[in-house]
């Protein structure tokens, strides 16, 4: 009997190791499948809260560290805020990830397009110092990814710490879903500096208006004869990726708020918390509150600024703002973060419309159902659209502009009616269409290399608008040798608003008003240059001009363009092409260029102007 047991016990565990390795053979397969759909995007899904929570271990003194990742770009539907719609997204999830990376840091994506239309991903306030070929901007820097295609962008952050943001740079294909945020952190020593307001905790808040069809579809109803510059107003918003509709306002939608709430932020009654908000939104001025709370701002667009108290936060899109937070005494537990679009620029009345998403500040868990009870601030809301009173903003870090500009750019921007009952912006004379498939910055080095004859000949050009190499009625570009001051003195003909965007630069507000500009502002003469208000971001208020200042010394292609979506595709765009004479000697690395012979670049762009010739409706 003995010997009989252990043959059993034996012959049971030789039967048993086998089907025990094949048990988890096969469970180890079906968890690798269910991770590789999850990243095939079968299961799309919002964004955990905690995700947009930056690292409190994080270590501010090591590196610099490289900082890699995977994205996969793929279709979905899904509803953050109950309505299904069709969606872009990273890695099957909505908003995209946070990276977080420390100044000096080198930043690798793979990206692998799965998507039916090509993309491209640009990083937004980033200098890409040495690395204009990784910003991102289609026909400027790049041909686009197209579907079925992978890409790697690999640059490193230097030079600039504080709040970005990373979007798609293809057509409106932001709007689809292809948004998320960067944080470059500085030094430890450098961070207590710039910051004078200390916080213990850290956290990005993304707003955005929230469209329910896709932007393609928006973009060609956009742009169509007739339409008149009447931008397609946002339905909805949603605080980073969530809202909450009411399914019954909504009878033609297909609606669901099963596991839908609003953002809810969990904040310490301990201690201030500081808060990143960038609007990643297409269209949509926003104006922010929390209830019954003042709070310190004290960064903008990744400068470090004085504190200034305020209670209401006015963000147009691309902008970024930092506030810091401080728990109320006494403190009711819960309040509402409320986050109104300014309707007052909409072009028509949108019946789906809800023009307010909220928040929940929640300063202590409870097992109720967290629904405030604060009250809104007494005063009107914002009606007017134009940038947050910025006037007495500071910069931490002083850095006074040159004393003059060695250019003075007079840009007037507007909106036309032209051939066919078509719309479109214009800076001066200059509609821009971007060329998909032949970008400037390849043009240009290609050319050199080549030793075109047109092309060097354009070298001898130390400074102007290059009219020989572009055409500019749809390409406008301004090229300069050696480091340059210049002055951008914009004017607004138009009765909407223009968030004016500076790639690879921040520029200084000299001066900015309504009607038209002074001579003394013409002149560049008489303006108060000890310590202005730097950012990457400035808008253009309705019939009004601002004037900016940048030194043009980061060898490249940059945008300048409106960051209303649909303003930017209607036209509002030009290009600066710096340092040229270094520019002469780089080469566009070969993987970039090769984007530019792969079948399907073309598939979701804007649509060419001659779709509408001879067609009046």
């Amino acid at each position: 009997m003995p010997k009989l047991r252990k043959k059993n016990w034996f012959t049971i565990l030789v039967i048993s190791v086998p089907v025990v390795w094949l048990l988890g053979f096969v469970l180890h397969i079906l968890w690798v499948s269910r991770k590789i759909d999850d990243n095939l995007g079968t299961s799309p899904q919002l964004r955990a809260e905690e995700d947009y929570i930056l690292d409190s271990t994080w270590n501010f003194d090591t590196g610099p560290n490289t900082r890699e990742y995977h994205w996969i770009i793929a279709e979905h539907e899904l509803n953050p805020d109950g309505v299904y719609r069709p969606m872009t997204l990273i890695n099957a999830t909505f908003p995209g990830p946070l990276i977080e990376c420390s100044e000096g840091d080198e930043i690798v994506v793979h990206v692998q397009n799965k998507a039916t239309n090509a993309t491209s991903i640009h990083w937004h306030g980033l200098f890409q110092n040495g690395s204009n070929y990784m910003d991102g901007t289609i026909g400027i820097t790049q041909c686009p990814i197209a579907p079925g295609q992978s890409f790697t962008y690999r640059f490193n952050v230097s030079g600039q710490t504080g709040t970005y943001w990373y979007h798609s740079h293809m057509a409106m294909q932001a709007s689809d879903g292809l948004v998320g945020p960067i944080v470059i952190h500085p030094r430890r020593s450098e961070e207590i500096a710039l910051q004078e307001v200390r916080y213990m905790e850290d956290r990005v808040v993304l707003v955005s208006d929230h469209y329910y069809d896709l932007s393609s579809s928006l973009l060609i109803q956009y742009l169509q004869p007739g339409n008149e510059n009447d931008e397609p107003v946002p339905p909805a918003a949603v605080i980073n990726g969530r809202g909450l509709r009411d399914c019954s306002d909504l009878p033609n939608r297909n609606c669901s708020t099963t596991d839908r709430s609003n953002a809810l932020f969990d904040l310490s009654s301990e201690h201030n918390t500081r808060l990143r908000f960038i609007n990643v939104g297409a269209f949509a001025e926003f104006q922010i509150q929390i209830d019954e709370h003042e709070f310190q701002l004290t960064e903008v667009d990744g400068v470090d600024v004085h504190p200034q108290a305020i209670h209401r936060l006015n963000i147009n899109p691309a902008q970024r703002y930092s506030i810091i937070v401080t728990p109320p005494t006494p403190n009711k537990g819960l309040y509402w973060m409320r986050a109104r679009m300014v309707t007052h620029c909409f072009a028509y009345e949108e019946p789906e419309l809800s023009e307010e998403v909220r928040g929940i500040i929640r300063y202590a868990p409870t097992s109720e159902p967290p629904i405030p009870q604060s009250k809104d601030w007494p005063e009107v809301i914002e009606v007017e659209c134009k940038d947050l009173n910025t006037s007495a903003l500071a910069p931490v870090k002083e850095l006074a502009p040159p004393e003059k500009a060695d250019d003075l750019i007079y840009l007037r921007s507007s909106f036309q009616i032209g051939d066919w009952r078509l719309s479109r912006g214009f800076l001066n004379d200059s509609s821009y269409r971007a060329s998909i498939s032949h970008p400037t910055l390849s043009t240009f080095t290609t050319g050199i290399q080549e030793k075109s004859d047109k092309h060097l000949y354009s070298l001898s050009m130390p400074y102007g608008f290059n009219t020989y190499l572009f055409d500019p009625s749809t390409t406008l570009v301004y090229q300069t040798t050696g480091v340059r001051t210049i002055d951008i003195l914009l004017q607004n003909f138009d009765d909407g608003n223009h968030p004016f965007h500076l790639h690879g630069h921040t520029f200084w507000i000299l001066a900015a008003g309504h009607g038209y500009p002074p001579e003394n502002v013409r002149k560049g003469e008489g303006l108060d240059l000890r310590n202005p208000l730097r950012r990457d971001t400035a808008s253009l208020e309705s019939y009004g001009w601002v004037l900016i200042r940048f030194v043009a010394d980061n060898p490249g292609v940059w945008a300048f363009h409106c960051h209303n979506g649909w303003h930017n595709e209607a036209g509002l765009s030009m290009q600066f092409l710096e340092r040229a004479d270094v520019l002469a000697k780089r080469k566009v690395p070969e993987e970039v260029d090769a984007l530019c012979a792969v079948e399907g670049i073309e598939k979701g762009a804007g649509p060419d102007d001659s779709i509408w010739v001879g067609k009046w409706d």
